[in-house]
């Protein structure tokens, strides 16, 4: 089973420099590629004159983290894809619980490792932890982290559990499943696009999995920090039209109690004195007005299964209900 580890690269000389090592010495029997996403550094220079076994590719243009991957992906012949964070440290032998999965389990199409936060390595990272899921509207969460309520890493989470999307800060996914998806939505640029590709996966009958055994380390924040009101306006945005999307049953009810949802998170930042990120909200909401049908088209006839949510709200269980959690 050929595993094919590609690192996104945009003006991370330094972070390559950093990470690289560890991903190339615990990777073995794995190709590892870096595809440059029209990087202004010396970045691409770098790699060739360190780091002669890594194969790079280079974008035109700098397309975020969709369409960089869609672009790069074109060019590699592997039967699974890696889609590795340039901040992640991998561990010893981090590949082999999920290649064995992968051979064992035919209808497991996605998978993720625990992730654990790089800068203090006995709690979970925001970014994936230990498997993401979602609620009735939408609103992402993991187990190992509900919104800014982190766990520490106690063994709890090691073990093999089906969730309903992976983070893409470690995401494998076998590459048939990936053509057939067509990828990842370029329109999103950046952010819950691979809840997008989860979810278009989970309705055509595929599975994704995470697997405790296997063990990384993320920085988190390189690209965006979360204190940035761009990574509130993507998220808010890209969560709107993931939904649209993809999710079943009466959506005029959903997206009208998202959008109010939405408005209390807005009032929440205003008396948080975080103006920024209350305008953030108004300008995705203002976006997803204005794209609404576009994405609309994009909704497809396939069968799409109501059981997508574990819990009906995750704003009411952390804020009502106080469980911070999983």
């Amino acid at each position: 089973m050929k595993i094919a580890v590609v690192i996104l690269n945009w003006n991370g000389k330094k972070l390559l420099e950093q990470f690289l090592p560890s991903v190339i010495s615990n990777s073995e029997g794995a190709d590892v590629y870096v595809a440059d996403n029209a990087s202004t550094d010396d970045s691409v220079s770098f790699l060739k004159n360190n780091f002669p076994s890594v194969t790079i590719i280079q974008n035109s243009e700098n397309g975020g983290y969709a369409k960089g991957y869609n672009e790069a992906l074109k060019s590699i012949e592997a039967d699974i894809f890696c889609l590795l964070n340039s901040d992640i440290e991998v561990t010893k032998n981090w590949l082999a619980p999920i290649q064995d999965t992968f051979k064992n389990l035919e209808d497991t199409a996605i998978i993720q490792p625990k992730i654990l936060d790089y800068k203090n390595k006995t709690y979970f990272e925001y970014a994936g932890a230990a498997g993401g899921f979602i609620d009735k509207f939408g609103y992402p969460y993991c187990r190992g982290r509900i919104f800014n309520t982190v766990e520490k890493d106690k063994g709890q989470y090691n073990d093999e559990q089906n969730i309903f999307w992976a983070s893409g800060a470690c995401l494998f996914i076998r590459k048939p499943v990936f053509d057939k998806l067509g990828g990842f939505d370029e329109s999103f640029f950046a952010h819950m696009e691979e809840i997008d590709l989860c979810w278009r996966a989970f309705n055509m009958g595929y599975k994704t999995q995470y697997i405790g055994l296997s063990k990384v380390y993320h920085v988190g924040g390189a690209t965006l920090q979360n204190t940035n009101p761009k990574k509130t306006y993507l998220n808010f945005r890209n969560s709107l039209f993931t939904l649209v999307k993809n999710a079943p049953g009466n959506l005029f009810i959903l997206i009208v109690t998202r959008l109010l949802l939405d408005g209390l998170a807005g009032i929440k930042f205003l008396f948080e004195f975080k103006f920024n990120h209350l305008f953030a909200i108004l300008k995705a909401h203002i976006s997803f007005y204005l794209n609404f049908y576009k994405y609309l088209k994009k909704r497809k006839s396939s069968p799409k299964c109501p059981q997508y949510y574990k819990t009906t709200s995750i704003v009411w269980d952390y804020y009502i209900k106080n469980n911070k959690y999983f």
